[in-house]
């Protein structure tokens, strides 16, 4: 999430309550976890094993739970609860906003059609030529660009499935990201695409989605991939361009795919894939790899 101005470390210390270390004449540009931070992003951290992941990583700010060294041009807030803060930050600058009476009061672009019974938040943009069907749920901040169709009763831009487990509960972190859905994008009929914790789950251009299937927060899926029914990816995974992804595949966080892979039906992903491959099973590896382990499985199975 970018903010409209920058934020001087003065002011995000007063919001949260927290003590600066480092450069205290230093601003803030937006904020971000730690999977899409970038450089003048604000980041936090309240686990000693990831202390030195958070510091070396390009965030400018820091929000973290005990004073340690802060490395040189950043700028550490010290307070008692680094997630809480973030997520008091977050609410702060982009508060919640809530959807239009009328969906023709989004801003939609020439030659489209949006149902009567979509129903449309606040912010949404729609390009040209696109085609929005009965159901269809737009949080608001989603961007559809152009010549794209979603079906019946998808949600776009629902809230990241994202918690810190603390004392005995599961805490939300407050989703302030979005979606993007580039051109030419096709999206079947009961598809859930969350938006990012704080950046965007983001859908390429000419990809192609198949009835039933669910894209995790803060995802990247690339221009002209296929997507069968039934499947479903977790948050912050990075998909090249040019993969297909047959019918209930399952892909964990974090993992990245390579360029023109495919992924056959009903593989478990858990581990990043090469691209140009063909991968099977669960866990997935090549698929000739594994066709030649159940060949195998079977001869010993009918030997004994």
């Amino acid at each position: 999430m970018k903010f409209q101005h920058p934020i001087p470390v003065a002011e995000l210390a007063n919001l949260v309550s927290a003590t600066v270390l480092g450069n205290a004449q230093g601003q803030a540009h937006g904020l971000n976890e730690i999977h899409r931070v970038e450089a003048g992003d604000i980041a936090f951290v309240d686990h000693p094993k990831y202390y030195q992941k958070v510091l070396e990583s390009p965030a400018t700010v820091i929000l973290i739970d005990q004073e340690t060294e802060c490395p040189e041009g950043k700028t550490l807030l010290v307070c008692t609860a680094p997630t809480q803060a973030f997520n008091a930050i977050a609410r702060h600058y982009n508060p919640p906003k809530g959807f239009y009476e009328n969906p023709q009061e989004a801003i939609i672009g020439e030659h489209s059609w949006v149902s009567a019974k979509a129903v449309i938040g606040q912010g949404v943009r729609i390009g040209a030529h696109c085609q929005i069907n009965p159901g269809v749920v737009l949080y608001p901040g989603t961007v559809i660009k152009d010549r794209v169709t979603i079906h019946a009763n998808t949600t776009i831009g629902a809230n990241a499935f994202y918690y810190q487990r603390k004392d005995g509960r599961h805490n939300p972190m407050y989703s302030c990201g979005d979606v993007l859905i580039e051109n030419d994008v096709e999206i079947g009929a009961n598809c859930t695409i969350d938006k990012g914790v704080t950046a965007t789950t983001r859908i390429g251009e000419g990809t192609k989605i198949d009835n039933m299937v669910h894209i995790g927060h803060d995802t990247i899926l690339g221009a002209h991939c296929l997507m069968a029914g039934q499947s479903a990816v977790a948050g912050c995974v990075t998909i090249g361009n040019n993969v297909t992804i047959w019918g209930n595949v399952a892909i964990a966080s974090s993992v990245v795919i390579g360029d023109g892979a495919e992924i056959l039906a009903k593989s478990g992903v858990n581990k990043n894939l090469e691209g140009g491959k063909r991968y099977f099973g669960s866990p997935a590896i090549e698929a000739r790899q594994q066709m030649q382990h159940m060949a195998k499985l079977k001869r010993l199975i009918s030997e004994s």
